[in-house]
């Protein structure tokens, strides 16, 4: 279920987007497809490699067919990208690639959109136009390693065309725009077509009927350096994921709840400290910051708790940003 191992000593922080309330058509942006995977950054250097998720834990055991293609690449490259797993359907399942290991019959891809290093020269400077010029003159065009394609200007038409096939949603981003790692920049956007976000599990709920382990996880995000209580979540979960997430849930097991107000929960709940977080897709977000219908999608061991805060993932309206981004 982890998807992560040791930490890398000195690993690239990769640049963020700001999500956005809806698609737009511009002159000077480009759009990529939001894919639904592991973020992961490439270095190739001297005939050593490395593969790594956004907060520096290494993928390399974990997706080693992803790495071993890393490592065929003979030029010294640092590289910016998603991997995903392609289901039946031939479209990016998170939940799969979650339970690689139950999964392994599905291809996985690394789809990389951004170079920040080429034979030795530091390219972050470049305009993204520049960068991924570069890059698809690098990459082979089969393989797991695949260059992420994009369009130009018409942003609103992709949109349409990913709701119709039910994808993710898009990612927006100023052709000149260039590389600020760990920065969530306005000059890269996210359009989701599925709501989802991350949130911090809080504590875990008794089994119901032939349920085994636990019934549901109470979930929370941060709001001014508070933890609030942003729902719960009982589906989305394999027998496997019950098991392996009780075992992550048990040594963090405490007497004392994290949320400063009392919760009111569908049943006897044991509390743990808020350290694991997990991404659940949901409905709609209440007035008061509740998540309806939450689902449980898999954990985000690559992303610390403490920054999971409840204002990151609400969309900012589209015409403000861009015109800011603009200038």
């Amino acid at each position: 279920m982890s998807a992560a191992g040791e930490k890398i000593k000195h690993s690239i922080k990769p640049m963020l987007a700001t999500a956005i309330d809806k698609p737009f058509s511009d002159k000077g942006w480009l759009f990529e497809l939001k894919l639904d995977g592991y973020r992961a950054i490439a270095e190739i250097k001297k005939g050593r490699s490395l593969l790594y998720s956004r907060n520096g834990l290494s993928l390399a055991k974990r997706y080693p067919s992803i790495a071993a293609a890393v490592k065929k690449i003979k030029v010294n490259a640092i590289l910016d990208g998603e991997i995903v797993l392609l289901n039946e359907k031939g479209r990016p399942d998170f939940q799969k690639l979650q339970n690689y290991g139950e999964n392994d019959q599905y291809p996985l891809v690394y789809y990389v959109f951004d170079l920040l290093s080429l034979r030795g020269k530091d390219l972050m400077q470049l305009p993204l136009t520049s960068r991924k010029l570069l890059l698809k003159k690098l990459l082979k065009k089969n393989g797991p390693i695949l260059y992420s394609n994009h369009i130009e200007n018409k942003g609103g038409e992709l949109f349409k065309i990913i709701k119709k096939d039910d994808l993710e949603g898009i990612i927006a981003k100023k052709k000149d725009s260039l590389y600020t790692p760990g920065i969530r920049t306005k000059e890269w956007l996210k359009i989701k077509n599925h709501k989802s976000e991350e949130a911090i599990i809080a504590g875990f709920t008794k089994p119901k009927g032939s349920r085994l382990y636990f019934g549901s996880i109470l979930l929370g995000q941060y709001k001014a350096g508070e933890l609030i209580y942003a729902g719960h979540a009982g589906t989305g979960f394999s027998d496997r994921t019950l098991s392996e997430l009780m075992k992550k849930m048990k040594p963090l097991i405490t007497g004392k709840s994290p949320f400063d107000v009392p919760v009111k929960a569908n049943g006897p709940v044991t509390w743990i400290k808020p350290r694991l977080v997990c991404e659940v897709s949901f409905t709609e977000i209440t007035q008061n910051g509740i998540l309806r219908h939450p689902v449980f999608k898999g954990l985000r061991p690559e992303k610390k708790s403490g920054t999971i805060k409840q204002e990151t993932e609400r969309a900012l309206p589209v015409k403000k940003v861009v015109k800011q981004a603009s200038k």
